[in-house]
């Protein structure tokens, strides 16, 4: 087992109880392990959650820890991957004031070379929307921080595996 720190993108499908994330941020948290990102969301199946965290640790700690989620009551099943196996993106949003938008015509061009789209415009200030790896919203933010954001928000990492991971097979017999 290598002790090389790597990405770890953990999926755990849970039961939606209240408490749970505590719980499971708590697991990191004893083991002094940063979580890099975090979301929460239903998952392909009806009733069961998908935690999706981000963590930097070596796979034998990453084991440990899954092994600690697992041992959780509302938790069905606790999975983790590294970067080669899966497919993530994360979204963002910048609020710009509005004036931007018509007398700095390098912002229309840095929205358009981002692949970014323009949510809304008003008076007062536009959003841009940008969906992409960490390093191009890093990019894009990076650029945009020359004219002044407002207002900055950037979800955490959604993944899927690029295998199949049977979780749905699985959560049909146990009935779910």
């Amino acid at each position: 087992m290598s002790t090389e720190i790597k990405h770890y993108t953990v999926s755990i499908y849970t039961e939606n109880n209240i408490g749970l994330l505590n719980r499971i941020s708590a697991i990191f948290q004893r083991r002094h392990v940063n979580v890099e990102s975090l979301n929460t969301s239903p998952s392909e199946i009806d009733g069961v959650s998908r935690f999706t965290i981000v963590v930097n640790i070596t796979e034998s700690q990453m084991k440990k820890i899954r092994g600690q989620i697992e041992k959780q009551v509302e938790v069905i099943k606790a999975y983790y991957h590294t970067e080669e196996e899966i497919i993530y993106q994360q979204s963002c949003i910048f609020k710009m004031r509005s004036n931007l938008l018509f007398d700095e015509r390098q912002i229309q061009n840095i929205i358009k070379e981002s692949n970014a789209r323009i949510v809304t415009v008003n008076r007062e200030f536009f959003v841009i929307e940008k969906s992409g790896r960490k390093e191009e919203i890093d990019l894009l933010h990076r650029e945009l921080s020359v004219f002044g954001i407002m207002q900055f928000t950037r979800s955490g990492r959604i993944a899927v595996t690029k295998d199949e991971m049977k979780i749905s097979t699985m959560l049909k017999a146990l009935h779910y």
